[in-house]
């Protein structure tokens, strides 16, 4: 992907003080779009993306990537405008133009943010929707490819499978995500044992600075490029692209998924699994997930079900060599194993049926569209037996909670913790995920399973990481902290609350990353990266 030229990028300087005298003029939302329209490039009209309230397809365009119904409401404000961006040149527009009219600017790639930050605000605001620009190109030769911020996991999955069968990318297992929130926050998935996270494998990105350039890795500096490579872009400025080392997968990759009961000793399968995920061969991850299901008495007899969901980078003969000497008490057998490519193995991971195309990845539909909460946290230590019986019970009582560890060990506990400012590495054991799901419409469902998840958050803080208690950037909880503040003191101190907790060491230097990049603040969110205070 070319960088647009030197000359170029100085008229885009020009235009940002040839417009700037006007910002006492045009002082009304409304002038915004005359903004953009006013100085879009013959070559690539502006007009065709803009969507306002008065356009037909503004609904349609505002909820086709919202991924959270409790932010799908009458209530919930809605912009004044969206940018569905058809052009990088439509990228910089927007960033100008609403910093010439002191507009708030909300940056969506997805929409699978879990708070909605991407697309939600208490204050007047548009959207800049990335979803056009989703370009893939693959190169097998070099092993790499560029990918645009607009492109889903699933479609950065299918095309790598397109060019190659010993190729894949460790990433997700929603294949609905978008890259530019996924890649620039870590990026989590089932070869993180094997490769890493996604952060770890990016070696080049494109993004819109707050000036409107369009810098790649060269031309913005390690400092930003370290900074939006785990650090999550919207802070920074407007990934466009990401450049991204492919890894190598065997054609034949093996998956299962053992459910176990209480009365099938899942206490006693859980508790070894603690002492055996993260040091299995790292060629395995075998991820847990633990929900309340109805026992043998009905509806009346609640029972807790452990599910041990595996993904084995060889075929079935070697996996239950590693498992009969390693985890034996799973009871894994060969009718459980079952051997498929790596890209079939990605529709396993999403409880596509089996034998579904692959081009299901391409679908940007959720198979599943609810009413959600989430929360995380991490663990350094096993829990003991009998607090593992005590976690059993309290989530039979609340029942509608899940709880979803992903084991650690392997190269996530070989990079270093500054190498990203994703910190989570060497001495976790495994991240927990709490997830509530609800069909129920209203404020008073969304209330009740919120505080069933954060009961669940609660009465799990004697067996998590302490001081800080740590927190997964991607899996965004305004719970732990909110922004409130656009330039003071207080956006340091409120931004600190959170932001220790996501990047712990890592989060002084983001501070001064975005204090250079970014001085007045201009991308920012509920839960951004502060400047330092003046």
């Amino acid at each position: 992907m070319a960088i647009p030229r030197l000359s170029n990028l100085l008229l885009l300087s020009t235009l940002f003080v040839s417009i700037s005298w006007q910002a006492s003029a045009y002082s009304a939302p409304e002038k915004f779009v005359q903004c953009l329209l006013n100085h879009s490039q013959p070559s690539h009209p502006i007009g065709p993306a803009i969507y306002t309230p008065n356009n037909a397809s503004y609904s349609s365009v505002l909820e086709s990537y919202i991924r959270n119904l409790r932010f799908n409401t009458s209530s919930t404000q809605k912009p004044f405008l969206i940018v569905t961006a058809l052009h990088e040149s439509h990228v910089q527009l927007s960033v100008i133009c609403a910093q010439v009219h002191n507009l708030q600017m909300k940056i969506r790639s997805g929409g699978h943010d879990y708070e909605g930050v991407s697309y939600v605000a208490e204050v007047p605001f548009f959207i800049l929707d990335m979803f056009n620009l989703r370009s893939i190109n693959v190169d097998i030769k070099s092993e790499t490819a560029w990918v645009q911020a607009g492109a889903t996991v699933g479609e950065v999955y299918y095309r790598i499978a397109e060019k190659s069968k010993i190729h894949g990318f460790p990433a997700g297992v929603c294949p609905t995500v978008g890259v530019g929130g996924h890649f620039s926050g870590g990026g989590y998935g089932n070869m993180m044992r094997k490769y890493g996270l996604s952060v770890d494998n990016v070696v080049d990105a494109q993004i819109v600075d707050v000036h409107g350039r369009l810098l790649d890795r060269k031309a913005m500096g390690e400092d930003l490029f370290w900074a939006i490579t785990g650090g999550g872009g919207a802070s920074f400025g407007v990934v466009i692209a990401y450049k991204i080392n492919l890894v190598r997968v065997p054609e034949i990759v093996t998956v299962f998924r053992v459910p176990r009961t209480l009365e099938q000793n899942a206490t006693e399968i859980v508790y070894r699994w603690q002492y055996v995920a993260d040091k299995l061969d790292d060629d395995l991850f075998i991820r847990l997930t633990m929900d309340i299901v109805n026992g043998s008495g009905g509806e009346n007899n609640k029972t807790l079900k452990a599910s041990f969901i595996g993904m084995f980078l060889g075929d079935s003969e070697r996996l239950l060599s590693v498992m009969n000497k390693s985890f034996p008490e799973l009871g894994l057998k060969q009718s459980d194993c079952m051997e498929m490519s790596w890209v079939e193995s990605t529709l396993f991971w999403t409880s596509f049926p089996n034998g579904t195309a692959p081009e299901a990845l391409l679908s940007r539909i959720p198979q599943v569209l609810t009413h959600l909460k989430r929360k995380s946290d991490y663990v350094k230590k096993p829990i003991p037996k009998a607090g593992l019986k005590w976690i059993f019970q309290k989530m039979i009582e609340l029942e509608a909670p899940m709880l979803t560890f992903n084991p650690y060990g392997g190269r996530m506990g070989e990079i270093s913790a500054s190498a990203t400012p994703f910190p989570h590495r060497a001495g976790n054991l495994w991240k927990v995920q709490y997830a509530t799901n609800w069909e129920t419409e209203g404020s008073e469902a969304s209330e009740c399973n919120i505080d069933l998840t954060r009961k669940l958050h609660m009465y799990m803080t004697p067996f998590v990481s302490k001081n800080p208690r740590e927190a997964y950037f991607n899996y965004k909880d305004l719970d732990i902290g909110i922004n409130h503040n656009a330039n003071s003191k207080a956006s340091y101190l409120e931004g600190r609350v959170y932001g220790i907790k996501y990047f712990k060491d890592n989060f002084d230097r983001l501070v001064h990353v975005k204090t250079k990049v970014d001085p007045k603040n201009f991308f920012r969110n509920e839960q951004s990266i502060p400047t330092l205070p003046y």
